[in-house]
């Protein structure tokens, strides 16, 4: 009967790696697509005493930037978020589970794309977002509606071929 057992984990291990080939990983399911962005009540980065809530993701379309001083892929998408905000792109930030003053550093010594930046230290509006990790973007339109999510690295090639056409859309 225990002969049996390794074969068992084998076919149980080979069905498991077969179900994810061909899945792409940047390609999660959004939790909250086509909802609002959930309730919060937090500080901005740069004033503990400034709250921020789900009404100031209103009003036009955006991109909602998740992203840490600890993500070393958020560093690698950090200029060109630089060059999207500079072209006018509106980006939030939304600074998960870091230190307020290494990421106040963070923007000071490489530059600030954010519009606005919410703390989210314990990273409670990450979770009701369904947050996998950072760097995560999400578009939201002008309602605060989530509309599109983006894991992984934003670069010109994102931008161009998946993100600029849908926040265009959003924009008309």
């Amino acid at each position: 009967m225990y002969r049996w057992i390794p074969l068992i984990i084998a076919i149980g291990l080979a069905l498991v790696l077969y179900t994810a080939i061909g899945k792409d990983p940047t390609k999660l399911e959004t939790a909250r697509l086509n909802d609002p962005v959930p309730e919060f009540n937090l500080s901005t980065l740069e004033n503990d005493l400034q709250v921020v809530t789900q009404e100031q993701l209103k009003g036009k379309p955006m991109l909602l930037n998740v992203w840490a001083t600890w993500c070393p892929s958020c560093r690698v998408e950090h200029d060109y978020l630089l060059q999207l905000s500079r072209a006018g792109i509106p980006i939030v930030g939304l600074n998960y589970k870091d230190e307020r003053p290494a990421a106040l550093e963070w923007l000071a010594r490489l530059g600030n794309p954010y519009e606005l930046n919410i703390f989210d230290p314990q990273g409670k509006l990450g979770f009701d977002l369904g947050v996998y990790g950072a760097p995560e973007t999400y578009l939201i339109d002008n309602k605060g509606y989530v509309r599109f999510r983006h894991v992984g690295v934003v670069d010109a090639k994102v931008w161009a071929q998946t993100l600029e056409p849908l926040y265009a859309k959003l924009s008309k």
